[in-house]
């Protein structure tokens, strides 16, 4: 494998991400569609670690990045659930459209 096919498979899913957080209208659904483009972060990261002609603390570097960006996103799926889950008891929906809540 060379490194355009770890850049071809990421922008494939971050594209279908894209398109999930810009046509859906399920907050769950759009939350898992900003997963999807991380991790198409994270497979872009890994594949320039592999492939990068430098020392193996540089190499490192991509997958230690990686783990920060599972970090952040571990942190960003559960306080989004917590809104969620919150908006449901008080809507009764989950429909991006109907919240409203910060309007005046």
């Amino acid at each position: 494998m060379e490194l355009a096919h770890f850049q071809v498979l990421s922008a494939a899913l971050f594209c279908i991400g894209l398109y999930g957080v810009l046509a859906r209208r399920s907050a769950v659904l759009v939350l898992m569609s900003i997963e999807l483009m991380l991790n198409a972060v994270n497979i872009n990261l890994v594949g320039y670690a592999a492939f990068v002609e430098a020392s193996e603390a540089h190499r490192a570097l991509g997958q230690v990045l990686v783990v920060f960006v599972i970090t952040v996103a571990a942190a960003e799926l559960a306080l989004a659930m917590a809104i969620i889950l919150r908006l449901y008891r008080n809507r009764s929906s989950v429909n991006v459209d109907e919240i409203d809540l910060m309007r005046w």
